[in-house]
C-alpha cells in the first residue's frame, strides 16, 4: 500500500459539521475516512430528485416513441448513465482523492489539465443553469399567485439560491451531506403530494395510443437521457466516495451510487411519460416552459410547496456541482484553499446567472447546445478513465498522483490522442437542434458514413456520444495495458521511483 502523504497537504478538518472543510486535492487521511457505501445514497438521490425530471418524459416521447419504447429508453438511459458514475465512484474509494486528481493516472499529472479544464467548464455551466431555473421557477409561481414575479422576486430568489449553494460549497463535505439529507426528505414527500394531486390528468388510452418508432429513435432518446443525467456527473463522482474507508465494499459503492442517483429520475420520468403522453398541449407546454406547464394543473394552495419542490431539487444539484467545480479548478493548478476555489466558482456562477436572468434574450437553446457539445469529449474522458481503472489491480499510488516525476508521468500522449479522436469523431456524429447556428458544423461525418446526413434518420440518435465513449474505453484497453502493468510493477521493486 502506498504512503498516504500528499504533495498538496491540507490541515486537519474539525469534527464539527459546521466547520469549513480544509481538504482540497489531497488524499483523505485514514482517520477521516468514515461511513459505509449506503451513505452515498443521500447526496446522489438529493441531487437527482428534481421535479424537472418530469419534462424528460415529454422529451423522450418527442422522439416518436410508443409508451413501452419510451419506458425502455428511460430505464436504459437512466441506469446505464448512473452506472458510469458508480464505477467512477469506485475509483474514489480506491484512491481517496478527487476525481480530477485520480484522472492524472490516466493522462499524466500535467496532461490532466486538459480534461480538468473541460470538467470545470461543464460544472460551472451546470451550476449556472440550475440557479437560473430555480430563479425563474420562483418567479413563475409567484406570478401565478398574484404576488408579483418581476425583477424584485427574481433578485430575492437568485440571492437565496446562490447563497445556499455557495455556503454549502464553501463549508464542504460534512455540511453537504447534512443539507442533502434534508433536501432528500423534503423533496421526496412533496413530490409524492404533487403526483397525488395531478394523477387524475393521466389517460392510459391516450398514452398507449402513441405509435412506435424505430431503432434510431429509441437510441436517440436513450442517449439524450445518458447525456442529460449520469454522464454529466461522471467527472465528479469520486469526490464523495473518497471519504469512505478503502476497505468498504466496492460492489456497495457502485450499487448505492447507481441506485441513489437513478431512483428519483426513474420515477419522475415515468410519471412525465404518463402525464405528458396524456395531453398533447401539456407536452408542448412542458418543452417550452417546464415549470410553468407543471403548475397549470395544480390547485393554488399547493403552488408554494411546489416551488419548494422545484427549488430544493435544483439546489441539490448545484450544491454538488459547486463543490466539485472547485476541486476541478484546483486541479488546473490554482494554488488556493478548496473553499476559496468554491467561492470563486460561486461568484462566477452568480454573475452568469444575473446575466442570463436579467439581460439574455435567449439562453436555453444555446446552453443545451453547449452541453451536447461538451458531452462528447466528456464521454471520451469517461471511457479513458474507466478503461484505465479496470486495468489497475492495485490502489492508486498516493504520492505519484502529485508529481510529474512519478510513475504516472507528466503527459500520457496516448490518452490525450484518444480524447482528441473521440471528440473529433463524436462531434461528427451529433446534430444540435437548438437553433444555435454556431454549432451548425457538427454532424460532418453523417453523410460520408452513409447515415443519411444531417436530416437523416440517424442524425438525432446521438451516436457521437456512444462512439466517443467506446473510443476512449476500448482504445485505453488496447494501448495502455503494458504501461499500467509497468507502473504497478514498481510497487514490487526494492526502491521507489526517483522524486
Amino acid at each position: 500500500m502506498a504512503s498516504s502523504v500528499s504533495a498538496e497537504p491540507a490541515p486537519p478538518v474539525s469534527g464539527a459539521a459546521a466547520s469549513v472543510e480544509a481538504n482540497g486535492l489531497n488524499v483523505i487521511a485514514e482517520s477521516e475516512r468514515h461511513g459505509t457505501p449506503r451513505s452515498l445514497f443521500w447526496p446522489w438521490f438529493a441531487a437527482n430528485i428534481s421535479v424537472l425530471a418530469i419534462p424528460y418524459g415529454a422529451y423522450v416521447l418527442g422522439f416518436g416513441l410508443s409508451f413501452w419504447q419510451a419506458v425502455l429508453a428511460m430505464v436504459l438511459g437512466t441506469v446505464l448513465s448512473f452506472l458510469l458514475c458508480g464505477f467512477v465512484s469506485l475509483a474514489g474509494k480506491r484512491g481517496s482523492a478527487p476525481t480530477m486528481v485520480l484522472s492524472r493516472a490516466s493522462f499524466g499529472v500535467q496532461g490532466n489539465r486538459v480534461p480538468a479544464l473541460l470538467s470545470w467548464l461543464l460544472l460551472v455551466g451546470w451550476e449556472t443553469v440550475l440557479v437560473v431555473l430555480a430563479t425563474l421557477a420562483s418567479a413563475t409561481v409567484f406570478n401565478r399567485l398574484g404576488w408579483g414575479g418581476g425583477t424584485e422576486t427574481k433578485v430575492v430568489a437568485l440571492i437565496v439560491v446562490a447563497a445556499v449553494t455557495v455556503i454549502s460549497g464553501v463549508f464542504g463535505f460534512r455540511i453537504i451531506m447534512r443539507v442533502q439529507t434534508w433536501i432528500t426528505m423534503a423533496t421526496a414527500v412533496l413530490t409524492v403530494v404533487y403526483i397525488a394531486l395531478t394523477v387524475d390528468e393521466i389517460s392510459w388510452d391516450a398514452v398507449t395510443a402513441h405509435s412506435a418508432g424505430g431503432a434510431p429513435e429509441v437510441i436517440g432518446a436513450t442517449v439524450l437521457l445518458v447525456t442529460a443525467l449520469g454522464l454529466g456527473w461522471t467527472n465528479a463522482a469520486a469526490d464523495y466516495s473518497r471519504y469512505l474507508p478503502r476497505g468498504a465494499s466496492g460492489r456497495g459503492v457502485v450499487f448505492w451510487t447507481t441506485f441513489g442517483a437513478s431512483l428519483g429520475p426513474l420515477l419522475l420520468i415515468l410519471y412525465g411519460i404518463l402525464l405528458t403522453g396524456s395531453s398533447e398541449s401539456m407536452s408542448k407546454a412542458v418543452q417550452s416552459d417546464p415549470i410553468g406547464a407543471l403548475t397549470t394543473i395544480l390547485p393554488t394552495w399547493f403552488l408554494v410547496p411546489f416551488a419548494l419542490v422545484a427549488i430544493l431539487g435544483l439546489i441539490g444539484g448545484t450544491v454538488l456541482d459547486i463543490y466539485s467545480s472547485g476541486l476541478s479548478l484546483l486541479s488546473l493548478g490554482l494554488r488556493v484553499p478548496r473553499y476559496v476555489a468554491a467561492l470563486i466558482d460561486g461568484v462566477i456562477m452568480t454573475i452568469g446567472s444575473i446575466a442570463v436572468v436579467f439581460f439574455a434574450d435567449d439562453f436555453i437553446g444555446p446552453f443545451q447546445g453547449f452541453l451536447v457539445t461538451g458531452g462528447v469529449p466528456l464521454a471520451a474522458w469517461c471511457g479513458i478513465f474507466l478503461g484505465d481503472m479496470i486495468l489497475r489491480r492495485r490502489d492508486y499510488h498516493d504520492e505519484d498522483l502529485y508529481t510529474a516525476r512519478g510513475r504516472y508521468g507528466s503527459v500520457r500522449w496516448s490518452a490525450l490522442a484518444l480524447l482528441a479522436l473521440g471528440t473529433a469523431v463524436g462531434w461528427g456524429l451529433v446534430v444540435n437542434t437548438t437553433g444555435t447556428s454556431w454549432l451548425a458544423w457538427q454532424g460532418y461525418l453523417l453523410e460520408p458514413l452513409n447515415l443519411g446526413g444531417k436530416e437523416g434518420t440517424w442524425a438525432f440518435a446521438g451516436l457521437g456520444v456512444l462512439v466517443s465513449l467506446a473510443i476512449g474505453f476500448l482504445g485505453t484497453l488496447l494501448l495502455t495495458r503494458r504501461q499500467v502493468a509497468r507502473q504497478e510493477a514498481l510497487d514490487d521493486a526494492p526502491a521507489t521511483v526517483a522524486r
